[in-house]
């Protein structure tokens, strides 16, 4: 376990000493501010549920937020506890204000992926917007670390656990609407 840990805090110092620049660092902090609480995807939810040719979509995104919420942000976060490592990471400089929850897994990281995967499964956004999607939610997921904010584990657990409650946000649609048409 320690293994681990020394790991994930070498990744995020070499993340500053080699990749963070003046010149992209406002950039990073716009892209990691557009998954404050999962706004990005949760507005994108609230307007193609207002679209009766993109509801679909909006319910399998909608299911696979509130999937990831719970099970993330209401269960693993409080059982594992996981200190922030700009506490703990000797030389970590966080770019912006510190966060007031524990670090794992990452709430921005997990919220992307499961809307993004749930809206790219759902069949019904087209496959250049869920191009789009997929760039964003993986410079979401890496905005994270170049601020300094969430351990490498702490977002690779986000993507594995947000694309999990994509496709259960879909299996749910399926189960709930397609089922009864049918």
């Amino acid at each position: 376990m320690q293994g681990i840990l020394a790991a994930d805090g070498n990744v995020l110092i070499w993340i500053q000493q080699n990749l963070r620049k003046d010149v992209l660092t406002p950039v990073m902090q716009v892209i990691t501010k557009m998954g404050d609480h999962g706004m990005f995807w949760v507005v994108l939810t609230l307007i193609l549920l207002l679209i009766p040719k993109t509801r679909k979509a909006g319910l399998c995104s909608l299911f696979a937020l509130v999937s990831v919420y719970v099970i993330n942000n209401l269960i693993i976060k409080n059982l594992v506890a996981r200190t922030r490592p700009y506490e703990v990471v000797e030389g970590l400089t966080l770019i912006g204000k510190k966060a007031d929850d524990f670090s794992f897994p990452s709430g921005h990281t997990a919220s992307s992926f499961a809307s993004m995967t749930a809206l790219v499964r759902s069949g019904v956004i087209p496959k250049p917007y869920g191009i789009c999607l997929m760039i964003l939610a993986v410079l979401i997921a890496f905005s994270r670390l170049y601020v300094g904010i969430h351990y490498p584990t702490d977002v690779i657990f986000g993507i594995v656990s947000g694309i999990a409650c994509g496709f259960l946000g879909v299996f749910l649609y399926r189960e709930f609407f397609e089922r009864k048409q049918s």
